[in-house]
């Protein structure tokens, strides 16, 4: 396979986000296949960047194709790819194929169908927390691989938010038993 590298986030964060499905994420040698992300965009009220640059995002105004990880409700990390300029997709759920019991061990889970079914379980399960962003995703301890063939994606609305519910951007992987919610 392939590794995805600067050029593949170069796009729109809704572009990036359906062909991310398939795609091979790994950390640390941990990890699996993308079945599940959404697009948030500079000029979407959903987005962390829509009122602008902070703290907390200035991640997704850097460079393209670095993880902007953000603390979500306080609780849980949560992993996206920074794309253009203000917009990023969140890895919602992987199907683990990668250091399996190093994750059952982080998540205290031994169903691999909970592992990674949402964006908090992912980033536990994968090790991932604020320290690693702003780090490129075609580089260690990242890799990124493209997905070998075209994936059939199922399209509906992102989930979990406040703002902006009408918007198509949540793509996953068709009958895929990982997804944090069904379609």
């Amino acid at each position: 396979m392939t590794s995805l590298h600067l050029s593949f986030f170069e796009r729109s964060a809704i572009e990036v986000a359906k062909d991310l499905i398939g795609a091979t994420l790994v950390f640390n040698g941990v990890g699996g296949v993308i079945v599940e992300t959404e697009a948030y965009l500079l000029e979407d009220p959903a987005s962390h960047s829509f009122k602008g640059i902070t703290r907390r995002n200035c991640t997704m105004f850097g460079p393209p194709a670095r993880a902007y990880i953000y603390r979500s409700y306080g609780l849980h990390w949560c992993l996206n790819a920074v794309c253009l300029r203000g917009s990023a997709v969140l890895i919602r759920a992987l199907e683990p194929t990668a250091g399996i019991s190093t994750m059952a061990v982080r998540r205290s889970c031994q169903d691999t169908r909970f592992l990674c079914s949402g964006p908090g379980r992912l980033s536990q399960a994968l090790g991932i927390n604020g320290s690693h962003d702003g780090l490129a995703l075609y580089q260690e301890p990242f890799e990124m691989l493209k997905a070998a063939e075209p994936e059939f994606v199922c399209v509906g609305k992102r989930i979990g938010i406040a703002k902006a519910l009408d918007e198509p951007w949540r793509f996953g992987l068709t009958g895929s038993n990982f997804l944090s919610r069904k379609f």
